[in-house]
C-alpha cells in the first residue's frame, strides 16, 4: 500500500540520519588528532620556556602520569593553559580526569572547569579563573553552593559568555548556564572522561564515566557562536572542603565538516561569543531539572499544535482504515 511504501521511505531515511549521526561522532582517529593543542603523558612540552606548548600555574603539580591541578588541601587554586591558540572551526575535545579524595559525601569540593576563551592563565573566582570570561566553560561541580537546590551533585553544566555575565558561584552558575546534567565522577575506581564538541553552531557535552566505554550526552544546543584563534585550558579550586583534581589528558580533534563558501570567507577570530536561544539560560532558576521552562504559547505554536493534531488523527484514521480493510478480507476466507 502507499502508506506502508511511505512508512517504508521514512525508515530508510531515518536510519540513514542516524548514520550520519554516527559517523559525526570522531572515534580518536589519530590522524584527526592536533597534538600542538593536546596534553599528554609523558607531558613534554609543558612549562614556562619559550617552546612550551602548554603552562600552568598556582598550585598545580605536573607529574609523569597525571597533572595535578589541586592537591587534597584546603584553599588551593591550579590551573594550565594551552598556549597555542586553536584555529579549527569544527573541533572535539576529550578530557580525560581523575577527582578523587579522603572527603565524604558532600563534604568534598570545588571541582574542575574546562575553557576554551579569548585569554590564558587569568586567575580569579571561577574555578580559579576569571568570571568575565570571553568564550565557553564547562563545569565539573562537585559541591552544592545552593542549599535551595534539589539536583544531584557533581553537576556538569555549560556557559557561553562576552564577558558581561558574572558567573554566579551562590547559585553555582544556574542563572547562566546553557544546560547540564549530574554525573557521578568522584572516587571511580576506572577511568572518566568528558567530551566537548562544536562544530556548525551546535556544541554537544557527552561523558564517559560508567566504564562502558561508551558516550552518553548530557548538553546539546544549538545556536552557538564561538570564534577561532582561543585557548584551551582547565582549572580547579579548593575552599574550605577540598578534592584532588587531576587532568590526565586533554586531547583536540579536528572534526572534518563542510562549510559554505560565505562561512569559509568569514573572519571566525572576529565572532563573538553567543547563544541564539528561544529561551533564556535565566529560565533555568525555578526549574530543578535543569531544563528550559516552557514560553506561553504564541498564535502560531497554536496554529501548528493544532495542524499536528489533525494530522495525527488524519493519519490514526488511514491506518484504522488499512486495518479493518484487511480484518475483513481475512474474514472472508475464513467463510
Amino acid at each position: 500500500t502507499c502508506l506502508g511504501r511511505f512508512l517504508s521511505t521514512a525508515l530508510v531515511f531515518l536510519i540513514f540520519e542516524l548514520c550520519l549521526v554516527c559517523c559525526d561522532i570522531t572515534d580518536g582517529n589519530t590522524e584527526h588528532l592536533k597534538r600542538e593543542n593536546s596534553l599528554m603523558k609523558p607531558y613534554q612540552g609543558v612549562g614556562s620556556s619559550p617552546s612550551s606548548q602548554w603552562d600552568f600555574w598556582g598550585s598545580t603539580l605536573v607529574t609523569s602520569s597525571y597533572v595535578r591541578l589541586t592537591p587534597d588541601e584546603r584553599s588551593k587554586q591550579g590551573s594550565i593553559w594551552n598556549t597555542v591558540p586553536c584555529y579549527l572551526k569544527d573541533w572535539e575535545m576529550h578530557v580525560h580526569f581523575k577527582v578523587h579524595g579522603s572527603g565524604k559525601k558532600n563534604l568534598h569540593g570545588d571541582g574542575i572547569a574546562v575553557w576554551y576563551t579569548k585569554d590564558k592563565l587569568h586567575p580569579g573566582p571561577v574555578f580559579s579563573n576569571n568570571a568575565l570570561f570571553h568564550g565557553l566553560a564547562v563545569f565539573i561541580d562537585t559541591y552544592s553552593n545552593d542549599d535551595a537546590t534539589d539536583r544531584s551533585f557533581p553537576y556538569i553544566s555549560a556557559m557561553v559568555n562576552n564577558g558581561s555575565v558574572n558567573y554566579d558561584h551562590g547559585k553555582d552558575g544556574r542563572s547562566s548556564e546553557l544546560g547540564g546534567c549530574s554525573a557521578e565522577i568522584r572516587n571511580r575506581e576506572h577511568d572518566t572522561y568528558l567530551a566537548i564538541r562544536y562544530s556548525k553552531g551546535r556544541l554537544t557535552v557527552m561523558v564517559d564515566v560508567e566504564d562502558k566505554n561508551e558516550w552518553k550526552e548530557c548538553i546539546d544546543i544549538g545556536g552557538v557562536r564561538l570564534p577561532t584563534g582561543y585557548f584551551f585550558g582547565a582549572s580547579a579550586a579548593t575552599g574550605d572542603l577540598s578534592d584532588n583534581h587531576d587532568i590526565i589528558s586533554m586531547k583536540l580533534y579536528q572534526l572534518m565538516v563542510e562549510h559554505t563558501p560565505e562561512e569559509e570567507n568569514q573572519d571566525w577570530t572576529k565572532i563573538e561569543p553567543s547563544v541564539s536561544l528561544l529561551k533564556s539560560p535565566k529560565d533555568n532558576i525555578d526549574d530543578p531539572t535543569g531544563n528550559f521552562r516552557g514560553t506561553p504559547l504564541t498564535g502560531w505554536k497554536v496554529f501548528l499544535l493544532l495542524l499536528c493534531a489533525l494530522l495525527g488523527i488524519v493519519v490514526c484514521g488511514v491506518v484504522g482504515a488499512v486495518v479493518f480493510q484487511k480484518r475483513q478480507e481475512r474474514n472472508k476466507r475464513f467463510y
